[in-house]
């Protein structure tokens, strides 16, 4: 497999086959709360692709240079036995917590309309936990930087294409006759399972 390939074969399996949200069901609270409004969803999605696509490399180099056993080498040969991985979770959820307040800065300048309508679930994303299973993942499968890059990217990517999917049939669903027991949560429930059976269809795809 040449190099472009292999790096569209994991951008497709983390947007599509192995999707984030529908695959793993990882960042559940702020999927099913903001898909009630689409602007939302599209301003949430956006903000969680570039979360995820700028710290999956830094907690790469953290891993790899500072967390790993061994990874301190490069300071001296004494430390070829340390192990610091107990801290991942720890320093994962700092770099993301740093970069959630960065976007939510941003936001808050830029799109005072979008910050207001995000509400409490922007600074969320900082112990969302779609984004901190993209670095927790790229660990577990030992990707290189540039694997990380299209990781993070493709795995935000996913989870944007699933909020607005669902964000968009609520919408319509608004003009339904829906029995009164499955309105809100429920219904959402519902349409979460079945996007996921969707998503399962491209399961069957060999790259």
């Amino acid at each position: 497999m040449s190099g472009l390939e292999h790096y569209l074969s994991i951008f497709t399996k983390a947007v599509f086959i192995e999707n984030i949200v529908l695959a793993y069901f990882l960042g559940l609270c702020s999927f099913l709360a903001i898909s009630k409004n689409i602007n939302a969803s599209v301003g949430i999605g956006m903000a969680v692709v570039v979360v995820l696509t700028i710290t999956a490399p830094i907690n790469w180099f953290l891993w790899e240079f500072l967390l790993d056993k061994g990874a301190l080498v490069w300071i001296s040969e004494g430390f070829k036995d340390t192990d610091l991985g107990f801290l991942k979770l720890i320093v994962f959820i700092s770099v993301i917590a740093a970069m959630v307040q960065l976007v939510e800065m941003f936001m808050e300048s830029f799109s005072q309309s979008l910050y207001n309508s995000l509400g409490i679930f922007l600074p969320l994303i900082a112990v969302n936990c779609s984004i901190l299973g993209g670095s927790l993942f790229m660990v577990e499968r030992e990707y290189t930087i540039s694997e990380t890059v299209v990781y993070g990217f493709g795995s935000g990517v996913g989870f944007f294409l699933a909020i607005v999917a669902l964000a968009s049939i609520r919408y319509r669903l608004r003009y339904s006759n829906i029995p009164p027991r499955l309105k809100g949560v429920g219904m959402a429930m519902l349409l979460t399972g079945l996007l996921s059976m969707a998503f399962m269809a491209f399961s069957g795809i060999d790259l």
